[in-house]
């Protein structure tokens, strides 16, 4: 309970992502149908809400798992380290980067279509080892934790490889546009972190 009055925005978000994403997936299939994003008709169908719509979906069980935990990993303590605030603010911001990413890759192929939240949590993730390059995360079943910089290039290149593999509605393609948002935003609102960053890795 603590956790959630302390990283209230962090709190709303995965529960908005949570539920909507398994209504979508047990009950309301057609759901994620029209929240899917589809750079080719967002402008001449005026599918706006999709670039918002999309990040609160997910294709697959597994797919809303993984995204899940990285989020509750590392968005809870960021968010109770920026503020609530800045925490929204870098969320969003990481959604329309990706979103925008997605957009310029794909707008002359009418068949894509993407779901998930991964664009934004990717800059989550990757403004919370800016702030905490020590960090690491649990994932079972693996014994040992994973020290977050490594986890973040593992997830980077998984979705490399799983974006030439083109599969399903997954929008891999959204990850390293997030990641960099993640950066770009602690740059621009909070600079020495990025020093203190460049000192943990070079010592």
């Amino acid at each position: 309970m603590d956790t959630l009055l302390v990283s209230p925005a962090a709190a709303a978000l995965l529960a908005i992502i949570l539920v909507a994403s398994l209504v979508g997936l047990k009950l309301r299939p057609d759901l994620l149908e029209a929240g899917l994003f589809r750079p080719y008709w967002l402008l001449p169908r005026r599918e706006y809400a999709t670039l918002i719509s999309n990040a609160f979906l997910h294709a697959d069980l597994g797919h809303l798992l993984f995204n899940g935990i990285t989020f509750w990993a590392f968005a809870f303590p960021l968010e109770r380290m920026i503020g609530s605030g800045k925490f929204l603010a870098l969320y969003f911001f990481g959604l329309l980067v990706s979103d925008a990413a997605t957009w310029l890759r794909h707008k002359h192929d009418p068949a894509y279509r993407c779901l998930g939240a991964s664009g934004a949590i990717l800059a989550v993730l990757f403004a919370a080892i800016v702030y905490v390059p020590g960090a690491s995360i649990f994932i079972l079943p693996i014994p040992v934790p994973i020290p977050a910089p490594l986890f973040a290039v593992l997830y980077l290149a998984y979705s490399v490889w799983a974006s030439r593999r083109g599969r399903g509605r997954i929008n891999h393609d959204a990850h390293l546009a997030g990641a960099a948002a993640g950066i770009v935003f602690v740059a621009v609102v909070d600079t020495e972190r990025l020093v203190g960053l460049w000192q943990y890795l070079v010592h």
